[in-house]
């Protein structure tokens, strides 16, 4: 059994939003799925860190997900900036009920047992938040956060921390209020993804003050979900 992890899939299969616009995705679908049935058995878990669908609602979004089922593993999602369809957990879930796609599962002030270590993680947000709103927004995930890593502290287990947003930006630029979080609790890795093309190269990756950093976004891993844990 294995712990793998992979960002900003961006799937359009029921809307009109083809990533092949950009240099790089050409034909990205099939890539992800044969290099997902490449390494990724059915007793695996994968987690899915944000902008999963391009879909407005659940339903555009559900031949999406009907792709992602029928790919190896379980699955565990959680919401990315251009995740515009996001509503409920509750809703979410019962979504994926009556539509039998029972292998994907919501990561939303909860975690999860994977093996030794439980996964937990938000969607973060901008490390350069200054507005009130902003900072409204950003004070809420840190919450989520620290929701998500009380989860994971109550199985006894390790946890390992998923964002979509980088929790430092290249030009040093910090988010405090989710860094404080991740070192508070005595995290020592946090895996993120947002960041595409040029900005993959100067992303901040490495251990940085304890935690160790890795960038996850689709087209940095070249489309391969990345291994995070062999048990």
């Amino acid at each position: 059994m294995s712990l793998f992890a992979i960002a900003d899939t961006h799937l359009s299969f029921g809307t009109d939003k083809p990533m092949d616009v950009f240099r790089g995705w050409q034909d990205y679908e099939a890539r992800l799925a044969d290099n997902w049935r490449a390494v990724v058995q059915a007793q695996d878990t994968v987690v899915i860190a944000g902008d999963i669908s391009w879909g407005m609602d659940l339903a555009q979004t559900l031949p999406d997900f009907a792709f992602l089922h029928t790919l190896p593993g379980r699955k565990l999602i959680l919401k990315g900036n251009h995740d515009y369809w996001w509503s409920t957990r509750k809703k979410t879930e019962t979504c994926f009920a009556q539509n039998g796609l029972d292998t994907l599962f919501v990561l939303f002030n909860n975690a999860y047992e994977a093996g030794e270590y439980a996964v937990c993680g938000t969607r973060g947000w901008l490390a350069e938040s200054c507005s009130d709103e902003d900072r409204k927004v950003l004070l809420r995930e840190a919450g989520r956060l620290q929701m998500s890593i009380d989860a994971a502290a109550a199985t006894g287990k390790e946890p390992i921390v998923f964002l979509h947003y980088p929790p430092v930006n290249a030009d040093g630029t910090w988010c405090p209020e989710i860094y404080d979080v991740l070192r508070r609790n005595g995290v020592r890795r946090c895996y993120y993804g947002h960041l595409h093309g040029a900005s993959c190269r100067s992303a901040v990756q490495g251990e940085l003050d304890g935690v160790r950093l890795t960038l996850i976004s689709c087209d940095a891993l070249q489309f391969f979900p990345k291994l995070i844990e062999f048990f």
